[in-house]
């Protein structure tokens, strides 16, 4: 059974608390690393960890328990430990400028290749991406397009990073994420799972309305700013640009992610 910790506001969790603190840790990459655990932030990443995750403990203020009984209900249901915190607690674990008031402990999410891989139809994999917002945003995209599973492949972001989590609001919790440094280990592996490597890439003339994209595909997406390196690109199959039919320069990654992903559906 679980236990809702509710103590008096004299005797509210406070960011001395050690349970507190050993959470604020999460808040870096080392700390999660370390503890295999991370932060998911506010009412609806709390509502896809509980149903989706592994969830270890969550801290609430009086006011976000209030506003979110029915989670909290939920969580006390489930057998978590929930802990009321003061605002100040709450504001330590959270990298938000208006912080929610809730946050959960979790499990790492992420899988093996192998295990992420098994019988894949559609994929994204994500090569050094930095920006947290924009890989979030693309693991929202690739669960709403029905993707087997995103690999966060090379010098990409953390996908238990707190923006990222945010950024995909919930989806990480929907499907396989895996993550590896080299970016040939993870094309070996798509191409050994029967599935054909494409490139998104704003700068070539093929584009992406030319290709059959109904087979199993995997596709790569680099930074906005940089794009994919020559030796990534000259590593896929097939580099395809999305069309431009306007006067805008270029579209944002998850803007062109979600083109690209949601291509083999539209035919």
């Amino acid at each position: 059974m679980s236990e809702h910790t509710r103590p008096g506001a004299d005797q509210l969790f406070t960011e001395r608390t050690p349970r507190v603190a050993a959470a604020r840790q999460l808040t870096k990459r080392a700390g999660r690393e370390r503890a295999g655990r991370f932060l998911a932030e506010g009412a609806q990443a709390v509502r896809e960890a509980l149903r989706h995750g592994q969830v270890y403990e969550v801290f609430v203020t009086e006011t976000a328990a209030a506003r979110n009984s029915e989670l909290i209900t939920e969580a006390s249901a489930a057998g978590v430990q929930v802990s009321t915190v003061t605002d100040r607690a709450a504001d330590g674990l959270s990298e938000t400028v208006t912080p929610q008031g809730i946050v959960a402990v979790c499990e790492l999410l992420d899988v093996s290749l192998d295990d992420a891989l098994t019988a894949p139809k559609l994929v994204a994999v994500l090569v050094g991406v930095s920006d947290p917002g924009n890989a979030g945003t693309v693991t929202r995209v690739a669960d709403a397009a029905g993707a087997s599973a995103v690999i966060f492949a090379g010098d990409t972001v953390d996908p238990h990073n707190g923006k990222c989590v945010r950024a995909s609001t919930g989806s990480v919790f929907h499907l396989p994420l895996a993550r590896s440094r080299s970016t040939t280990a993870v094309f070996d592996a798509c191409r050994a799972a029967g599935l054909r490597l494409v490139a998104a890439d704003g700068h070539v003339t093929t584009e992406l309305t030319a290709l059959d994209l109904t087979q199993p595909t995997a596709w790569v997406f680099g930074s906005e700013a940089h794009g994919l390196d020559p030796e990534v690109l000259a590593a896929v199959d097939d580099v395809v640009s999305v069309p431009i039919f306007g006067k805008a320069e270029s579209l944002n990654l998850a803007t062109a992610a979600a083109v690209c992903l949601y291509a083999g559906h539209l035919r």
